[in-house]
């Protein structure tokens, strides 16, 4: 049951933001990037489902996330959209919301905004409302 779901594999890091390092301005990348400094702007991962995100301990993003595989132990002020995957660890901390298809949270993370759930297929269902489907109400 446990053991059938998909993991992260520790990504090849392409990119590595050093614990001295700011960066201002928005960050693209495709692969993988770990950031152990500061990124004061956007992260936003090409076309790519296989990118991956790491911020350490030391690590602090203030702009947008939009990246599909997501770990994070260290601060992001501002939205987290993980297509596929987050995983907060304990020093994990958001202020912002979290899009997530798949989360895992330890004790310890805090996230100080909205949790919402968003389906892999970006088709929206069809919708059938709730009154209509137990004939509550009156078809003109």
């Amino acid at each position: 049951m446990f053991g059938n779901r998909k993991r992260i594999r520790s990504a090849k890091i392409d990119t590595l933001i050093g614990h001295k390092s700011v960066m201002h301005g928005d960050v693209r990348f495709a692969g993988g990037l770990h950031v152990d400094g500061t990124i004061k702007g956007n992260v936003l991962a090409e076309e790519d489902d296989a990118s991956v995100l790491t911020l350490s301990d030391t690590g602090t993003i203030e702009g947008e996330v939009r990246v599909p595989n997501v770990v994070l132990n260290g601060t992001v002020i501002g939205d987290v959209h993980a297509k596929q995957h987050i995983e907060l660890a304990s020093n994990a901390r958001i202020t912002g919301d979290v899009y997530y298809n798949l989360i895992e949270m330890a004790m310890g993370a805090e996230v100080n905004g909205n949790l919402v759930h968003v389906a892999e297929n970006l088709e929206a269902p069809l919708r059938i409302g709730h009154e209509a489907r137990f004939g509550m109400v009156e078809e003109s």
